[in-house]
């Protein structure tokens, strides 16, 4: 499926892409049907085994390197799962969270002891992980974190509550963002890692009910007297942890990018099949004047995004990829996907309504996307910030 006829870019032209690429469609072809994939959103989470079975196929810790359990990739690689997820309509499966958002976070700042003991769990999932930011009364204000982590002999106790966590029920590894000393401000925000099993007094909350994402596990966390060691701590020294996430952010946003254009290709996809097989008055809904006009909007709009998105991940690849492009990529490309998807739905008339339709789906999966990650709103203030 390429509805956008655009060439391959150039650092994507490599033959061991191709091969990564065909062994992701043959995995999904097998693990995610389209009876799992709705029988996983009816049960609202991914199962355990399907994870499993990922790590297994070499899916998990793709850019992570092999000496921690990895394939050694890069974010090229992440680029192609991430692809072949959303041009099938697979969202909610948030193996790319688990594989270029925690991953990274742990090679990048963990010490080495931690590294050997977390990552190859996690590429052959074992453990799955999560990265809890948000609470409920913080949103994308991250120096508003209330969650404390109290020092103690040998250890710190944390105690907070952290809201909308994705993969929050099947996660038994946690990066948690916390106060080590809440009278600095962002200078006293902390990472520390919760590895579920092994400690008291963590508990989760409900699966959240949501519009849309239906197969993930979006929870409630929370930490009450929650005991971890010393070195559990991510890099080593209180205070840093405002600017790792900082350091990170820019990545998790052109994910949400790279996913956003996905899922416009999805939607792109079913709709142009739908108005070719669909009649009205005697002609197909293709051949109307209205239909191929609306179209032709959306693939212009998606060509011109798909080019932006592949030049911000050529520059992420080579370490240039700055917050506010990567606050361009993530605000546009989240709002085109909606109105892209909306006229989509539109052009499906009253089945577009019906959720056994997939339009029906990528609709509700869509609106998110506006809002995680950093809100447009926010998007907008750190672009104008460069003014």
């Amino acid at each position: 499926m390429n509805v956008l006829n655009l060439p391959i870019p150039d650092f994507m032209q490599d033959d061991e892409l191709r091969m990564f690429e065909d062994s992701v469609e043959r995995f999904l072809d097998e693990h995610a049907p389209a009876a799992k994939l709705a029988a996983w959103r009816e049960a609202g989470m991914v199962p355990r085994e399907a994870w499993e079975a990922a790590g297994r196929a070499g899916l998990l810790c793709l850019s992570t390197s092999a000496d921690y359990g990895g394939i050694s990739g890069d974010f090229r690689h992440e680029v192609v799962f991430m692809r072949a997820l959303g041009r099938r309509g697979i969202e909610g499966w948030d193996a790319p969270l688990h594989n270029a958002i925690v991953a990274p976070y742990i090679e990048t700042f963990g010490s080495e002891e931690q590294k050997q003991s977390w990552l190859p769990k996690m590429a052959s999932g074992e453990l799955i992980s999560a990265i809890a930011m948000t609470e409920p009364g913080t949103g994308s204000d991250l120096q508003a974190i209330a969650t404390r982590a109290a020092k103690i002999d040998g250890g710190y106790v944390i105690n907070g509550a952290k809201t909308f966590i994705t993969n929050g029920q099947n996660a038994n590894i946690i990066i948690v963002a916390c106060k080590t000393d809440p009278t600095l401000g962002a200078k006293g925000l902390s990472l520390l890692v919760v590895e579920t099993d092994k400690v008291d007094g963590f508990a989760r909350g409900r699966n959240l009910d949501k519009i849309g994402r239906d197969m993930a596990d979006t929870s409630e966390l929370f930490f009450n007297e929650v005991c971890v060691p010393a070195e559990n701590l991510l890099g080593g020294a209180e205070g840093r942890g405002f600017y790792q996430l900082m350091e990170k952010l820019p990545q998790e946003r052109q994910i949400i990018a790279v996913q956003c254009m996905a899922a416009i290709e999805y939607a792109l996809a079913v709709t142009i099949e739908h108005v070719k097989g669909r009649k009205a008055f005697g002609k197909t809904l293709l051949d109307f004047q209205n239909t191929q006009f609306k179209l032709a909007e959306a693939k212009t709009e998606a060509t011109i995004a798909q080019v932006f998105v592949d030049h911000c991940s050529k520059q992420l690849l080579e370490g240039k990829l700055d917050s506010a492009t990567a606050s361009m990529a993530k605000y546009w490309v989240s709002e085109l996907l909606c109105k892209i998807v909306d006229e989509c739905l539109q052009l499906h008339g009253g089945y577009g309504y019906m959720n056994e339709y997939p339009i029906a789906t990528a609709y509700r999966d869509a609106r998110v996307n506006r809002i995680y990650g950093g809100t447009s709103e926010i998007m907008k203030l750190l672009i104008a910030r460069t003014l």
